[in-house]
């Protein structure tokens, strides 16, 4: 088969893994170009991706829309700030192209569900990035959650404590969303896999701790979310220099039958809050049974879930880089995927109003 012509838009941290990703797969993808605002990122990355020799470095932008005008991708990968996904999906589906796009699929719910009836009207595929859901370790969490009971008590947290150029990032993100939405999203979805059930009202609090935001925006927020059968959750996030390093990586669930949870056992997270790289670690999983016997004492013990063959960052951009090819070569089909990603974009962008306006949001 002939390779994918692919388009790179954004070349921070999430683009470079990406980008890493199709460059490994060479047989099947061929990167025409790298865009970004600023020449740093993708020079860079040009050069790490062409070597030496200057005639084999993919070709930079500085403007999508001229990139795509010279290049005439089948794919374009969408790795910028959230508030441009929707409008260059749009350009880049009704131009012909199939799709990869980080997390959020938009800033909106109608704008996200618009994407995914434009994909599905011309037949184009789109991968939204919910990197956990190609995570071996967090398909075993998810699986074992299932087996629990019902309902289930989700509890759920990534605060990190930025500075430098870590926190200029986050607060350019929040110029468009705050932390609840932009990783909410990740950890809602994952919710609704283990439930399986349907969110029926969501409430959140928000703290503002810094002047340096725009108006109105807030980098503390945690949501809650009650789902039809019962099963109640948790998440949440702050992001800022002074977010604690206590407890910041929270991944716990309880059911009847017992819990499963992500336990740190070999310091996988000894580098802090701000190791994007650890933030989809889990190492070990501890499986808790609740049953006791006749004495009141455990029937079993808790059995601990090994998983430190669990692939690194870029590994997990690769496996969904693999989908979207799959995807692509087999025509597969994708509604429920972007159904769930604009679900779980509706329930963080509900938390964000029930938190805004001091009431639960009935969804």
């Amino acid at each position: 088969m002939t390779r994918l012509r692919v388009l790179v838009v954004g070349c921070g941290n999430m683009g470079t893994a990406h980008a890493r990703a199709y460059h490994r797969l060479a047989d099947d993808f061929e990167i025409v170009g790298l865009v970004s605002r600023g020449p740093e990122s993708r020079d860079r990355l040009s050069a790490e991706l062409g070597g030496p020799d200057p005639s084999r470095r993919p070709t930079t932008f500085d403007d999508f829309e001229r990139a795509f005008a010279a290049t005439r991708p089948d794919v374009v990968s969408i790795n910028t700030y959230p508030d441009t996904h929707a409008a260059i999906a749009r350009t880049a589906l009704r131009l012909g192209c199939h799709l990869f796009v980080e997390k959020p699929l938009a800033e909106t719910v109608e704008e996200a569900q618009e994407i995914a009836d434009l994909a599905t009207r011309l037949r184009r595929k789109v991968i939204v990035g919910y990197v956990l859901r190609v995570h071996p370790a967090w398909q075993r969490f998810v699986q074992v959650a299932q087996t629990l009971g019902k309902p289930l008590v989700m509890r759920m947290n990534l605060n990190q404590q930025s500075h430098g150029k870590n926190w200029r990032t986050h607060k350019a993100l929040m110029d468009s969303m705050s932390p609840i939405v932009d990783c909410g999203v990740h950890y809602v979805d994952a919710m609704c896999r283990m439930t399986q059930s349907r969110p029926i009202r969501v409430s959140a609090i928000r703290a503002r701790l810094t002047e340096e935001l725009k108006p109105g925006m807030y980098n503390y927020g945690q949501l809650q979310v009650t789902f039809a059968d019962g099963s109640v959750g948790w998440y949440e996030a702050g992001w800022g220099p002074m977010m604690s390093e206590i407890a910041y990586f929270v991944k716990d669930v309880i059911g009847p039958r017992g819990s499963v949870s992500i336990v740190e056992r070999t310091g996988e997270r000894t580098a802090g809050s701000a190791d994007v790289g650890s933030h989809a670690k889990t190492n070990s999983l501890r499986v808790h049974h609740g049953g006791l016997d006749g004495n009141g004492q455990f029937v079993r013990p808790d059995e601990w879930i090994d998983t430190t063959d669990e692939p690194d960052h870029d590994e997990l951009c690769l496996r969904e880089q693999r989908s979207l090819l799959h995807a692509i070569r087999t025509d597969e089909d994708l509604s429920s995927h972007l159904a769930e990603a604009v679900e779980s974009l509706r329930i963080v962008l509900a938390a964000d109003r029930a938190a805004r306006e001091g009431r639960a949001v009935e969804l």
